[in-house]
């Protein structure tokens, strides 16, 4: 293989990617010495907590051992690496937490053994692990016990959170892909910042079996990647029913959602008609265009949206009245399973244990006041409260009918249309350390993606052009239940007209 091919690597996608393992112009030994470079050269972006080359290349002869063999499957070779929730045998597992810091699993991750090298897995090699906000609790990857994350389109700027690490990894070619976890918008509130595509399925879609649990009834894995090929190429491996290990996974069966894409980029058209989106109804809440989000964003979006129109889309209004109360809603509910979830790091079993202690309740309280950080504590002592006698029904059980209702206006939105479109955060990435003093402030940049998570439904975030400074603006896209396909669609149809998932830092 060439030199110059091989410094040309980090510019292909997952499909481009392994187009090329496919045709013997590269083995995946050759791409995963060149991404672990890559890797290290960037190391200052603070966007992986784990690697381990031996482990890596290990990997990678093996996929170089199936394909030589004759085996052709979709992911094959190609690299990626695991937001640091998904535990793993191979890399350690931190949750971005000291509570957990050097933690080593005795098993993998449901969704890390469907996409790896293992039996059965699709065949992906893992390059390690990113960091993230601890616990997947942050909007901004500054939570992190380690390090924080830095925007590549800007190293003075958040790339969003929890998933900071995984979208600053493949924005800046680190990586052609990453897996994240969307609790309120932690895979497609990042994609947006960083100007990568990402998608968050139904939930129950994806098993949740070892992924570190923030809040159950809302955590949801999905993929990060720069194009909606690529990420329908990742959930086709991750999503599928694994009900013996994960009570809450969907039994429906594994879906092929690359296969219309793959056919549309070959010069034929999907079923949602002759342009790709002939007969599309995509509705726009008024909720989501207000004063509240920034006019550069709001310029993109509506732009975004003009070029729908040109695919033969049609634009329609709607209402989702109880948007402004998913977030109260939101941080009641995510604290109170987060404050259930993480009684289990008592410095008993396994994570961190303080060194000096008296007799078993300072050992909780030292073990749990030197493990956890400010922003985990903060949201176990309010899910506490709001759980506790006098206040379970005034707090906790209010937010869960309201939840209901929020599920229920989605569904009298869809009457009307088949999609809904709007921007994915209010703003471009701030600074960081601009919002580390206000947490409010920082769960406010959530307004527009935690709805969805409430209501369980399929959400991505498509990069569609810049706004303010220079910096990236995705349009956030939300079907209905199971209609993942038809995001994925979607946001094709919008690519291949645009280039914007193609702009990529100029330093990367």
């Amino acid at each position: 293989m060439s030199a110059a091919v091989n410094t040309d690597l980090h510019d292909l996608g997952v499909a481009e990617l392994a187009a090329h393992l496919a045709a013997g112009k590269v083995s995946s030994v050759e791409a995963t010495q060149h991404f672990l470079a890559r890797i290290g050269q960037h190391d200052s972006l603070g966007a992986f907590l784990a690697t381990d080359p031996d482990v890596s290349l290990a990997q990678a002869r093996a996929a170089d051992a199936r394909l030589a063999a004759g085996e052709r499957t979709p992911l094959l070779g190609v690299p990626l690496a695991h937001k640091d929730v998904f535990v793993t045998r191979d890399f350690p597992t931190t949750a971005g937490s000291k509570m957990l810091e050097n933690y080593r699993s005795p098993f993998d991750a449901t969704v890390v053994s469907r996409l790896g090298t293992a039996s059965g897995g699709a065949g992906m090699v893992t390059l390690g692990k990113l960091n993230c906000d601890e616990f997947a609790m942050g909007s901004a990857n500054e939570n992190s016990a380690f390090k924080p994350v830095h925007n590549p389109w800007d190293t003075s700027r958040v790339p969003g959170g929890s998933s900071g690490g995984s979208a600053a990894a493949v924005a800046a070619r680190l990586v052609p892909a990453a897996t994240g976890t969307d609790t309120g918008g932690s895979i497609r509130q990042p994609a947006s910042l960083a100007g990568i595509t990402g998608i968050k399925p139904t939930y129950g879609r994806c098993s949740r079996y070892g992924m570190v649990a923030f809040a159950s009834s809302l955590d949801q894995a999905g993929p990060m990647a720069r194009s909606a090929l690529d990420c329908a190429l990742l959930l086709s491996a991750m999503a599928g029913p694994d009900l013996d290990r994960d009570s809450t996974s969907l039994d429906l069966p594994a879906t092929n959602y690359a296969i219309d894409l793959i056919a549309s980029s070959a010069g034929n058209t999907l079923a949602t008609g002759p342009k790709g989106l002939k007969n599309l109804r995509i509705g726009l809440p008024t909720q989501f265009f207000g004063a509240g989000c920034a006019p550069d964003v709001l310029a993109a979006v509506r732009a975004a949206l003009a070029e729908f129109e040109k695919l033969g889309a049609t634009l329609v209004d709607v209402d989702l009245p109880l948007t402004e109360l998913s977030i109260p809603v939101y941080y009641v509910i995510a604290p109170a399973e987060a404050s259930s979830n993480l009684s289990r790091f008592d410095g008993v079993r396994y994570g961190h244990r303080a060194a000096h202690y008296t007799d078993l309740n300072d050992m909780y309280k030292k073990s749990r006041s030197e493990g956890f950080g400010d922003e985990a504590t903060r949201r176990i002592m309010i899910g506490t409260y709001v759980l506790s006698h006098g206040y379970y029904d005034a707090y906790y059980l209010k937010a869960q009918k309201i939840r209901r209702l929020i599920a229920e206006d989605f569904q009298k939105a869809f009457t009307q249309c088949d999609i809904i479109a709007g921007p994915v955060s209010p703003t471009v990435a701030w600074k960081l350390g601009e919002k580390s003093d206000d947490p409010v402030a920082s769960y406010l940049a959530d307004i527009y993606t935690l709805s969805s998570s409430l209501a369980g439904l399929p959400g991505m975030s498509v990069p569609a052009g810049f706004g303010a400074h220079g910096l990236p603006v995705g349009l956030q896209l939300i079907g209905n239940y199971f209609r993942e396909a038809q995001l994925l669609g979607t946001a094709h149809q919008f690519q291949l007209a645009t280039d914007w998932h193609l702009r990529h830092p100029a330093d990367y």
